[in-house]
């Protein structure tokens, strides 16, 4: 669709724009086209309890959330040039409070974009119904991802289910710079509205909402859009590298957006437009890395088509699998949570996914792989976890790598590759200094034996002051005894042809 920045004759009074993942004020699909389209327009962020009451009081995601609605509402009232503009912040059941201060408001229409989770579609469908009843209209647009739902098909128009020919449909269709092209804000931003004087609170604090405080803002993380920024210009210096970079975790190859994609304080637009430039220019890191950004619209389409994936294998063979239940089975687990496996990569990872709430991607698939394959647990176990602790949570993104370890997912890895675990630890951090950082206790370990400490010299351990059993747990699997169990495990799908 072509963008314009003029508004035309406003088709309503009053608008009401409803912020969910989409954190920024610039290049904004919803905000653009109430703007467009009403002569005033107000805009809410609901801070969900149906989302929120079941976390743990200390999130960082909330703490995340928070940060960026005041970065967002800063934004809108300089765009409007009001003080008395700015966001609206409820705190109660989405569907319940946006239809209700539509109906304060007086708005005509609500605007936001969309969101293809099954319980986020579902919740719309009752906002969509409480506003009808109240003779209001509900329109939603495509903002999260460059093409989504219909848009990528095969030719007999059916979704695709490998990644390959997917990405390759996708770059066909990709028209720069239409499909990439900013939606237009600041030349209609005279149509902000002030903010009735009983609704001009600023954005809450966590206690305010019954959470407390996590220790985001120790970390090197800035919220909203002005975080986002910041981050796109430091990884625009490092993004030809990335080819070289991104595998190994105490290397800063990452870009470090995956936070401000799922909460939208950046745009994919802008993501894919730099990233699709540089390529153009023979940035071999650059085309790496917006294959990333496909893959990222890869999952959101499998599970718009494929909703059953949050509960069950994309592979329905895999769900036949029996996995390792038993009270062992649930103190292997909990030692995996809390990085004591005795395999020093893996407990890093762990570390520092709990320390915070980030984890390296070349990590989320070893840690990933050790707890599906070396110890034999349900995937849905460890998908649970990072859904509690990643501050970057998505669960099309989540869903999909897990079921990509697992190999019970689309385009999977297939289920005789099994990480190991010291192989893994040596190749991508050869020198042990991710490992160093989060498992101090090994930081004199020589880079011989770091890897796989229990292998070392009882003098190496002594000097290094390293205490198998005590200040360093020892294995609690056998790799290769593992890897037999778990070939015997999938034997399953092996007899159904999957």
């Amino acid at each position: 669709m072509l963008k314009t920045n003029t508004a035309g004759q406003p088709r309503f009074q009053t608008g009401l724009v409803w912020f969910r993942r989409d954190l920024r004020a610039t290049d904004n699909a919803a905000l653009h086209h109430a703007l467009t389209e009403c002569a005033q327009v107000h805009a809410v962020f609901v801070l969900d309890r149906d989302i929120l009451d079941p976390l743990p009081r200390r999130d960082r995601r909330v703490d995340f959330i928070l940060g960026s609605l005041n970065d967002l509402d800063a934004a809108l009232r300089a765009l409007a040039g009001l003080p008395e503009s700015g966001l609206i912040v409820r705190h109660g059941q989405a569907a319940q409070e946006v239809s209700a201060l539509a109906r304060e408001l007086g708005a005509q229409a609500v605007y936001a974009n969309h969101d293809d989770e099954p319980d986020a579609i579902e919740r719309d469908n009752r906002v969509r119904t409480l506003l009808t009843q109240q003779g209001q209209d509900f329109f939603t647009f495509k903002d999260h991802v460059v093409f989504e739902r219909q848009e990528v098909l095969t030719q007999s128009g059916t979704p695709y289910g490998v990644f390959t020919p997917y990405k390759n449909a996708w770059l066909k269709k990709l028209q720069p710079p239409e499909h990439l092209m900013a939606w237009p804000i600041e030349a209609l931003a005279a149509r902000l509205a002030a903010r009735p004087s009983h609704l001009r609170q600023p954005p809450p604090h966590a206690a305010d909402i019954g959470f407390e405080s996590s220790n985001l803002a120790d970390l090197p993380v800035v919220c909203g859009a002005t975080g986002a920024q910041q981050a796109v210009a430091d990884f625009l210096t490092r993004i030809d590298h990335y080819e070289d970079t991104r595998n190994f975790p105490a290397v800063k190859g990452p870009s470090y957006l995956s936070v401000h994609l799922r909460f939208g304080t950046v745009s994919i637009r802008q993501l894919a437009g730099l990233a699709f430039d540089r390529m153009q220019q023979g940035s071999a890191g650059a085309a790496v890395w917006l294959s990333e950004l496909i893959w990222r619209d890869f999952y959101h389409q499998i599970l718009y088509h494929h909703p059953r994936v949050v509960a069950h294998a994309f592979k329905p063979d895999y769900d036949r699998i029996e996995w390792e239940s038993s009270t062992t089975a649930q103190t292997l687990f909990q030692a995996w949570c809390d990085g004591k496996t005795g395999y020093p990569l893996v407990d890093a990872a762990m570390a520092q996914i709990n320390q915070t709430g980030y984890m390296h991607n070349r990590l989320r698939m070893v840690v990933a792989s050790f707890l599906v394959k070396d110890l034999g647990i349900d995937w849905r176990w460890g998908e649970r976890y990072f859904a509690t602790h990643l501050i970057d949570f998505d669960l099309a993104a989540n869903n999909g790598g897990w079921q990509w370890a697992s190999s019970s997912g689309c385009d999977a890895q297939p289920y005789f590759r099994i990480f190991n675990p010291i192989s893994q630890s040596e190749k991508f951090d050869p020198q042990g200094k991710f490992i160093r950082r989060y498992q101090p206790q090994l930081a004199e370990m020589p880079e011989r034996w770091i890897h796989a400490p229990w292998q070392a010299p009882p003098m190496v351990l002594q000097a290094a002051g390293v205490r198998l059993g005590q200040n360093q747990a020892l294995p609690i699997v056998d790799h290769a005894v593992a890897r037999d169990a778990t070939l015997a495990r999938y034997a399953v799908v092996k007899k159904a042809g999957a």
